[in-house]
């Protein structure tokens, strides 16, 4: 699949996501942290991905181990307006392209302002 195709199939995926918050209440605008997930095929690939997060400082990334998988999860405190999340979104597909991994999506709290 294309980088193109991959961005275009997370963009509807986010979307959807957006809208299940929405039907929550949720205040876009609130900072909450915002949860993305890599999965990788192998520990020094997963260090290599969290390494890379962290010295850039996009967020804060740790590797955990799930299932035998080893995954990259990388904290973002951020708000989910449709324009940020997707800008992030996006950009967090191409690292995992940049690094042939998989990206797992994202999840957050909704924040409904009480």
């Amino acid at each position: 699949m294309s980088v193109i195709s991959k961005l275009m199939e997370a963009t509807e995926a986010d979307t959807d996501v957006l809208r299940r918050l929405n039907s929550d209440g949720d205040d876009f605008k609130k900072f909450r942290e915002v949860d993305f997930t890599f999965k990788c095929g192998s520990k020094d690939k997963a260090e290599t991905v969290a390494g890379f997060l962290d010295d850039f400082q996009y967020g804060k990334s740790s590797v955990l181990i799930e299932e035998e998988q080893y995954i990259v999860q990388l904290l973002i405190d951020m708000p989910v307006t449709q324009n940020i999340l997707l800008c992030v979104s996006g950009f967090m597909t191409c690292i995992a392209e940049l690094y042939n991994v998989e990206i797992d999506g994202w999840g957050c709290i909704a924040q409904n302002g009480k």
